[in-house]
């Protein structure tokens, strides 16, 4: 085999199931990558993430190219050594996060010089010198680099970052090393512009890749417009390649760009999400730091059957949060990695038995239920109604969970925290 596989097993509508098969492994598709930015998935170990079912880790170039450097992993046996994942591993490019230093960089037809967020020294990043990074890690799909468009952008300057970008990866394509096992992927840009979109499409198809991304989404667009875009967008595409919208998203957002024929994702959402105290559910989502839960007895979600909702109550997790305990995050992380998994095993399945439409629609349907009804509270206060509360509004469950440290980190250290686990 040279470069990854990809069979396409079963198709429902423009739905896909099939399979990647590269030098560590297989990963059944559709499938939901959880993000390793640092070499690290927060607040989990890879044991811990592969029992959730997944089956495939994203690494970030700029962060690890910065601190331990790719030398260092490359002396430390590659990435999947050094953080003991012997499963697939995709790492993107550095682009989007370099290009989100707005003041911290400038670029050029070469590439992008830029600061470091950790210690202010310069760095340049060219097509070429992304690639070598990737091969150092010992990547299983490697990204073009490219330049993601900012959103809104005016057609002309979508045009100008699009053409630059497929620039970008011609010479990321002459600069990789093709080996069995290992592939790399391109990345389509063009914004919201169906006539730009196709031309990338046809300029990617063109040089040949071994699979496509669908980049310069998920940047404040709002689902609607993003769904326009692969409405657009994915048709014309290559039908033997797997595609990936990079990083996206809600679990609406999957279900939605499965239908719509994508095959890969990755986002940061249930991690930070499980930092901050927020539960994804097949009722929407709960902010486990509410009052309603801190006397209720039953789990996150009873047809769940991650460690948090086998073995420990709402009341408990609640607990957890408002005493700090680290325990609560690594418990609420463990769930929303569970559940996302759970959500795309169920489109395998559907796509395979042809009855994605009617699975996805009861999927939704539950997503905008809300959460179940609150409890009453046994030891409520005397002379005080005890809280009940009402269900929350679809996929609310009452005010969003705070912030922490890992998820508001200051402005020059954001680094494009939206696409990044930090």
């Amino acid at each position: 085999m040279t470069g990854i596989g990809f069979d396409l097993l079963a198709t429902d509508g423009r739905a896909r199931r099939g399979r990647v098969t590269t030098a560590h492994g297989t990963i059944e598709t559709p499938a939901f990558m959880p993000v390793g930015t640092a070499a690290t998935v927060k607040a989990m170990t890879t044991d811990a993430v592969a029992s959730t079912g997944a089956e495939i880790l994203l690494g970030n170039t700029y962060h690890l190219m910065l601190r331990p450097t790719a030398e260092r992993v490359a002396q430390l046996g590659g990435l999947h050594r050094f953080m003991n994942w012997d499963k697939p591993i995709l790492t993107d490019s550095g682009g989007f996060q370099v290009m989100s230093l707005s003041d911290l960089r400038t670029m050029s037809e070469e590439g992008v010089t830029f600061k470091s967020h950790l210690d202010g020294s310069r760095h340049h990043l060219t097509p070429e010198r992304s690639i070598q990074i990737q091969h150092m890690l010992d990547s299983n799909i490697t990204m073009c680099l490219d330049e993601c468009t900012p959103f809104p952008a005016t057609e002309a300057q979508a045009e100008s970052s699009m053409r630059l970008s497929m620039r970008w990866a011609r010479r990321s394509k002459d600069a990789f090393v093709e080996r069995p096992g290992y592939g790399l992927f391109g990345i389509v840009q063009g914004s919201v512009y169906p006539e730009q979109r196709a031309e990338s499409v046809a300029a990617l198809t063109d040089i040949g890749f071994d699979g496509y991304a669908i980049g310069g989404l998920a940047v404040g667009e709002g689902q609607e417009t993003m769904f326009r875009v692969l409405d657009f967008t994915e048709p014309l595409m290559v039908k033997d390649r797997p595609r990936y919208l990079m990083g996206v998203g809600r679990p609406s957002d999957l279900i939605g760009a499965v239908r719509r024929g994508v095959d890969m994702f990755d986002c940061v959402m249930p991690t930070r999400s499980g930092r901050t105290g927020q539960a994804f559910v097949r009722r929407g989502t709960i902010n486990i730091r509410n009052a309603r839960h801190a006397h209720d007895e039953r789990p996150l979600d009873a047809e769940c059957g991650c460690p948090a909702c086998r073995s420990y109550s709402r009341g408990y997790l609640h607990h957890l949060f408002k005493a700090d305990e680290m325990l609560g995050p690594m418990l609420l992380t463990w769930h929303n990695l569970h559940y996302y998994q759970d959500v795309m095993r169920t489109m395998r399945h559907a796509i395979a038995d042809g009855n994605f439409e009617e699975v996805a629609g009861a999927m939704e349907a539950s997503m905008n239920e809300g959460d179940i009804e609150a409890t009453v509270d046994p030891i409520a206060k005397p002379g005080k109604p005890p809280k009940q509360g009402r269900p929350p509004k679809a996929g609310k469950d009452s005010a969003p969970p705070k912030a922490d440290k890992d998820s508001a980190p200051p402005e020059a250290e954001r680094v494009a925290e939206e696409k990044t686990d930090e």
